[in-house]
């Protein structure tokens, strides 16, 4: 018989969050799953459809809108659900939204962490997870990022994760709460946000419309397909040693223009559609990231997914539910975030 276990999901209706539900309740039969979100512009209730009209899944799964950084929302559902784990995904998690809107970041992605932390001592949960991002150790020309390398982030995203971290780490070493942190690389795959470099480029592609690309488009990411992501977060919560951070990454170093070409091959577009333009982040857009993963390997985990594989399946997944993603785009929102970005790069092709 499987064990039983509540696992609080914050941030469970965006991107990544989303597939770790899914993945928790695929690999664990005997686990409920609770998401709390704040159904920002990155999280949708469609984005959890599925998982919550399945049959399947229905009975092991609840919804409850609202925010991390709420004491009252967050302490009644831990204590009321029972909650064993908790995962925290919520964020604002995009670098150009940064930019504008930097104290939103700091409220969801410092205070928020802040009162999850808190309320994890004060009920006595078995641990946390919080998910951080591999862009707090800043920019690399050389080698890779290992778990012991300082954080140096460079944008008010990337400085208000490693806020979030340190959190943890505090709390961790003060009063003893168990936290372990990851650490990824650019994910992608399916319900990804149509802001971020491949769903937004698809989406645009997919309706012949140029993509813009920053300068000659060497900026190096470390990619990563979301479920080897969610699996790494899985093995960190289950195996991880209390008060360690752990890469997650698959060695798959990959610069933007390459990317960008891949994509226009699977959708078979022209080059034409390439847009080059200026930094919008004036100067503050990492050269390169690279994470050494080898801590997490050496305790069992190792990505499953080839990545030419997963860069195809994920480009289908948009071209075969336009649906969710022009939902998505079409919000006011989203318009006026884009053109407030890129419209002067764009003017007309936007």
């Amino acid at each position: 018989m499987s064990e039983t276990k509540t696992v609080l999901v914050t941030g469970g209706a965006g991107f990544i969050g989303s597939n770790y539900c899914r993945y928790v309740l695929k690999n664990h039969p005997g686990y409920r799953v609770v998401v709390l979100d704040a159904l920002t512009y990155a999280g949708n209730l469609s984005t959890m459809a599925d998982m919550a009209d399945d049959p399947a899944t229905s009975s092991r799964f609840r919804f409850y809108p609202g925010k991390i950084q709420d004491e009252t929302v967050v302490n009644g559902i831990i204590k009321c659900e029972k909650v064993d784990f908790v995962v925290n995904f919520a964020a604002e998690s995009h670098n150009d939204r940064s930019i504008l809107d930097p104290g939103s970041f700091i409220q969801t992605d410092v205070y928020g962490v802040f009162t999850l932390l808190d309320a994890v001592k004060r009920h006595n949960v078995e641990r946390l997870c919080h998910i951080s991002t591999d862009e707090v150790y800043g920019t690399i020309d050389d080698g890779q990022f290992t778990e012991n390398s300082p954080l140096e982030p460079n944008t008010p995203y990337s400085s208000s994760k490693a806020g979030g971290e340190l959190q943890a780490r505090a709390h961790r070493i003060t009063y003893g709460t168990p936290t372990v942190v990851t650490r990824c690389g650019n994910n992608f795959g399916p319900f990804q946000f149509p802001e971020k470099l491949i769903p937004f480029f698809v989406s645009r592609l997919i309706d012949n419309k140029k993509v813009p690309l920053y300068g000659s488009g060497q900026q190096v990411r470390d990619w990563v397909f979301v479920m080897d992501h969610c699996s790494g977060i899985d093995h960190v919560l289950h195996h991880g040693e209390l008060g360690e951070a752990y890469n997650i990454g698959s060695d798959c170093e990959k610069p933007n223009i390459d990317i960008v070409h891949r994509l226009l091959k699977l959708l078979d577009k022209p080059e034409s559609l390439i847009k080059r333009i200026g930094d919008p982040r004036g100067g503050a857009h990492d050269k390169r990231y690279s994470i050494d993963a080898t801590k997490l390997k050496s305790t069992g985990w190792k990505p499953a997914y080839d990545f030419e594989e997963a860069l195809e399946r994920t480009v289908q997944w948009y071209v075969d539910n336009q649906s969710w993603w022009r939902e998505v785009t079409a919000t006011a929102d989203y318009h006026a975030f884009v053109t407030r970005f890129y419209g002067k790069y764009l003017g007309e092709d936007l």
